[in-house]
This record gives structure tokens, C-alpha cells and sequence, in this order.
């Protein structure tokens, strides 16, 4: 066993045989590596088991990642740091996001694929962005106590009940902050438009009483994806290899022993290095950056990089609700607002969202701007400020704009804070 960690890499340990091929397990949101336990005995009769935990997990050192490909990134770092140039990937829920990731941007290094209790999309990025607040404000007791509601069918949560007590206490030990930006990647996780390009040979499990990740999300991966196929285990919810060890286990393997692909052809594999992941020689270059702001855009990319930073920003409720209310007259001036106020001066590299909400939110109380003010008070506790914050920075205004004008302005705050932070919801 090997328990490494840095910064630019997972912690990880190994299982099996050193000379056998390499089987890597990737993690569910708020579980560790022992999420596996069951599956390794078997799985190491043929396959050297590396598991993994993400940032904050399981006493796993708390360095954020922000998205689902940073983190397929940071894993080929440390495959690469552990000498492992090709391996096959099973990975559930956020670990098939990551998954996906890996068969995207690593094709020639991932032998096989399984996809569990996974999606191209996990719900709606609104919802992922609502966690990160109540976690911000109330930390992780709540969505620990109602974590075996999603995970477990409700006959299993009856009868195993030391199971449940060990799923909540995971979560529990989880970094918040780590949380919140996983909560963050699957925000900005979707792969809809690329899983064509998805080439290795998958499988797709999924329990089929999974209220995450629903039968159809996994119908959909299977559709879209080239060579996959579809297990729907009955009876189990969303932690399938913990509710359905042996089922799971004999999917794998079956799974792992006969679609083990070979690199493609034209692919020369290059040494693994310890300063990045292993690229194919001769590849095509890359396609550009996206420009990050403060410089002129043309008009299709100002009005995407709006509408894109508008949505994280404020909700795609809130834009929906604006577009339907403009009805044909006040159609340019929802264009203009998207273009200009969100595509140039929010997507400017000057200032971080944190700060940019802060300026906002005291121009809105100096101009008694109630009725967008409720709007940026959520859109502050999704860009980080906690509630505490955003107290003082509207106490500050009390000084500056008049304690009329700070006293209204709490108001409203004080009622959307209730609404985003009520745990549970």
C-alpha cells in the first residue's frame, strides 16, 4: 500500500499484485476511498487496485478543485508520479465525472470504462450552486443526516444501520470548503455535446431506485456514448457498490475482463513524466483559450461569456424569469445588459466575483435598488460571501449611505438569507 499526497496530486493507496494491469476506483461525492472496500478482495485477484480521495476527503489535504477536469487533470499527475501510464477506470457519481473527463482528454490512456450511478449532467447547476450556500452557512451536519436518503433505498437504510452511521460520519469529516467547490465542479460539469467523442468501451451502471442519478441519466450516457452498454441493478439507489457490493463487483469484472481495449491505432505513447499527464505524439494542437476579460470580444463572444457568467452568477432562474418578463419589447435592452454589464465588466480579470458582489451589493443599497438587491444578496452567498459578510459590508453602508437606506436593505437581506441558508432544502 502507498499513501501519497502533494499539491498538484490525490492521495491515493494501492491493492493486488504489482505486476498486474491497473484498475483505478474514483470516489463519490462525501465518501472516501473505503466506499470500495467490498470490491477489492475480488478485484485484486486480476487488477492492481489504485483508490483515490478527493481534496478534503478523508483526511485527504484540503486544496480545492473547481471543476471535474481540473480533477482529471490532478489524477493523471498522479498516475504519472506513480509510474502508471495506461489503466482501466471505474468511478462513481462524481468519480464518473471525472470518468468522463479522463476518456475525453486521455483517451489513449484509459484501457476500459465503467460509469456508476453517473450523468452527463448531474441535475442543474442552480441546485449544486444552493448547496454550496447552506454549506457555506450551516457547514455539513445537514447534508450529512440526509445523505443516506439519496444513497440508500429506504429497505436498506432499515436494516444496515451501522452503514448509515458510517456514510453520515463521512461526510461529517469532509473539509467544507472542499464540498462546496465539488459542488461547484458538478455545477459546471456537462458533457452532453462531447459524449460522442467518448471512445473507450463503457459500462454504465446505475441502481435503479437512484433519485441522483435517475435510470434516464444513465439511458442518456449510453446513448450518446459509442460503445457502451446499460446494468440497471434493482433495488439499490445511488451508492450502489456499497448497497450492492457483489452485484457491482460481478458487473467489473465481467465488464473489465472482456472490454480491456488496446491503444489506438497511431498512438505512440510518450513516457510517463512527473510534471503532467502522458500526451500521444503528434497530436493536433490544442484549440484556443477562451478570452478571460478586460479585452475586446467580438459580439457572439461578449453575449456567450455574459449569458454563461449571468447564469452562475445570479441563477438560471433569475435569467429565464428576466428573458420571459421582456416579451418581445425590452428584448434589446436584456441583450445589452447580458453583453455589457455581464460579457465585459463581470468577466474583467480585475477584481474576483467575491469582491465584484461586494461592490454591487453597497452600489444597490446607495441607490434603494431593493427589488435587484434580493437578486445580488443570493447571488453573494453563491459567489462565497457568508451571511456574516455580507452583514458587515451592508453595516458599512449604514455609515456611508444613511441608516434609512442600510435598514431596508437588511430587510430584504434578512429574508433571503433565510430562504437560501434553511438546511435541508
Amino acid at each position: 500500500m502507498s499513501d501519497e499526497q502533494t499539491p498538484q496530486t490525490l492521495q491515493y493507496r494501492f491493492d493486488g499484485p504489482e505486476d498486474a494491469p491497473v484498475l483505478v476506483l474514483g470516489p463519490s461525492l462525501g465518501t472516501t476511498w473505503h466506499m470500495w472496500d467490498r470490491q477489492v478482495p475480488e478485484l485484486t485477484r486480476q487488477w492492481r487496485v489504485l483508490r483515490y480521495d478527493l481534496p478534503g476527503h478523508g483526511g485527504a489535504p484540503a486544496q480545492p478543485s473547481v471543476s471535474t477536469a481540473e480533477l482529471a487533470d490532478r489524477l493523471l499527475r498522479t498516475l504519472d508520479q506513480a509510474g502508471i501510464e495506461r489503466f482501466g477506470y471505474a468511478g462513481c457519481s462524481f468519480g464518473g465525472a471525472v470518468g468522463t473527463q479522463l476518456a475525453l482528454r486521455a483517451p489513449h490512456r484509459v484501457a476500459s470504462l465503467a460509469l456508476i450511478s453517473s450523468a452527463a449532467r448531474y441535475g442543474t447547476p442552480d441546485a449544486w450552486r444552493q448547496r454550496g450556500v447552506i454549506v457555506r452557512a450551516n457547514g455539513l451536519d445537514q447534508i450529512a443526516q440526509s445523505a443516506p436518503e439519496r444513497w440508500f433505498a429506504d429497505t436498506f437504510r432499515g436494516a444496515q444501520t451501522a452503514i448509515v452511521d458510517w456514510a453520515v460520519q463521512m461526510v461529517r469529516s469532509t473539509d467544507p470548503e472542499c464540498y462546496v467547490a465539488a459542488c461547484e465542479a458538478l455545477a459546471s460539469h456537462d458533457v452532453r455535446a462531447d459524449l460522442d467523442r467518448i471512445a473507450v468501451p463503457a459500462l454504465v451502471l446505475n441502481g435503479a431506485e437512484d433519485p441522483v442519478t435517475p435510470p434516464a441519466d444513465a439511458r442518456a450516457l449510453v446513448a450518446g456514448i459509442t460503445d457502451a452498454r446499460l446494468a440497471v441493478v434493482p433495488g439499490a439507489s445511488h451508492l450502489v457498490p456499497v448497497e450492492q457490493p457483489g452485484a457491482v463487483t460481478e458487473l467489473l469484472v465481467r465488464h473489465f475482463e472482456s472490454a480491456w481495449a488496446e491503444p489506438a491505432a497511431g498512438y505512440t505513447m510518450a513516457p510517463a513524466t512527473p510534471t503532467g499527464p502522458v500526451a500521444p505524439v503528434a497530436q493536433a494542437p490544442a484549440p484556443a483559450a477562451p478570452v478571460s476579460g478586460g479585452a475586446p470580444q467580438g459580439a457572439a463572444g461578449a453575449y456567450g461569456d455574459g449569458d454563461r457568467i449571468r447564469r452562475e452568477v445570479l441563477g438560471d432562474a433569475h435569467v429565464d424569469r428576466a428573458a420571459e418578463q421582456a416579451d418581445g419589447f425590452g428584448v434589446d435592452f436584456e441583450d445589452f445588459v447580458t453583453r455589457y454589464a455581464w460579457g465585459e465588466v463581470w468577466n474583467r480579470p480585475g477584481l474576483d466575483r467575491r469582491t465584484r458582489s461586494v461592490v454591487s451589493l453597497t452600489a444597490l443599497v446607495a441607490g434603494g435598488h431593493l427589488d435587484d438587491l434580493a437578486s445580488h444578496i443570493r447571488a453573494a452567498l453563491r459567489n462565497g460571501l457568508s451571511p456574516a459578510e455580507i452583514e458587515e459590508v451592508l453595516l458599512q453602508t449604514a455609515v456611508h449611505c444613511g441608516v434609512p437606506a442600510a435598514g431596508a436593505a437588511f430587510t430584504v437581506a434578512r429574508q433571503v438569507i433565510r430562504e437560501e441558508t434553511r438546511p435541508g432544502e
